[in-house]
């Protein structure tokens, strides 16, 4: 099992007491479901991706449900499954290992052979090569630079448009032809843009954090991993908007140079 980056920090966050309802948002391999079970929580998790509950459903207890589904539809799940109110909630907006190395969707620039799928939820039509096949170099310009804030957004787009590439290797070199070299910075930026747009995953961010915000306890929390500038932002944008204020002044991140990026914040409700 992968542990999460800032695993304690969140769980520590949600405050688990025991026989409390807490909602793990994006399951993946489980870690936060794990430590909150242990803590003597009960857990509704929840995952787009039904590849990471398959495997998974033999570990169900008592005192967790496994559901396969949007948390832009959190609040709906919790009232079916009787988690409402909910003591709290965590989201971790991060990928699995398990998604990047084993899905074969194109998820990692590493996987030089793959399809670029990038869909989170196979259920769905829209996939990456399918973006890269009808979008205009301008829509593809806006989703690069409006999805990863890459500067060199406009070079990689017109290169993406000319080449409109299908798997791993191709796009890495569209990309190299644009900026004029290798960056692994670059391909992650320009392969999490794509993700983003094929899984609308701002927009899901967005619904999700309402909707969770509405079906916490007074008292409860909120628990956000991020791993981009963005998706940090909706979180403080929507904060402000609502009137409520963060457990932590500052961010949390992570410690490890890989680990950087994420950055995690506590909503009090």
């Amino acid at each position: 099992m992968h542990t999460p980056v800032l695993l304690n920090d969140a769980i520590d966050g949600i405050n688990v007491k025991s026989g409390g309802l807490y909602i793990d948002a994006t399951f993946g391999e489980g870690g936060y479901t794990k430590e909150i079970l242990d803590r003597g929580g009960k857990v509704l998790a929840i995952d787009l991706d039904k590849d990471q509950l398959k495997n998974l459903r033999n570990d169900a207890s008592v005192d967790l449900k496994l559901v396969q589904g949007n948390f832009a539809e959190i609040e709906s799940i919790a009232r079916k499954n009787g988690f409402y109110p909910a003591d709290g909630v965590v989201f971790d907006l991060g990928l699995s290992m398990r998604q990047l190395n084993e899905s074969g969707r194109g998820l990692s620039f590493k996987k030089d052979d793959e399809l670029l799928d990038m869909r989170l939820d196979l259920d769905t039509e829209l996939t990456a090569e399918e973006i890269i096949k009808t979008a205009s170099e301008k829509r593809l310009y806006e989703i690069f630079a409006g999805n990863s804030e890459e500067l060199k957004s406009k070079e990689i787009a017109h290169e993406v448009a000319v080449r409109r590439p299908k798997t791993v290797r191709q796009l890495k070199r569209a990309i190299d032809t644009a900026i004029k070299g290798k960056s692994e910075a670059v391909y992650r930026r320009i392969f999490q843009a794509l993700r983003i747009e094929v899984n609308s995953e701002f927009t899901n961010l967005r619904d999700g954090l309402y909707q969770a915000l509405n079906i916490v306890r007074p008292g409860g929390r909120v628990v956000v991993v991020s791993f981009h500038s963005r998706e940090d932002r909706i979180v403080k944008n929507i904060a402000r908007e609502k009137n409520i204020k963060f457990l932590n002044k500052k961010p949390k991140f992570g410690e490890q140079k890989f680990e950087r990026s994420a950055k995690l914040r506590i909503l009090t409700v």
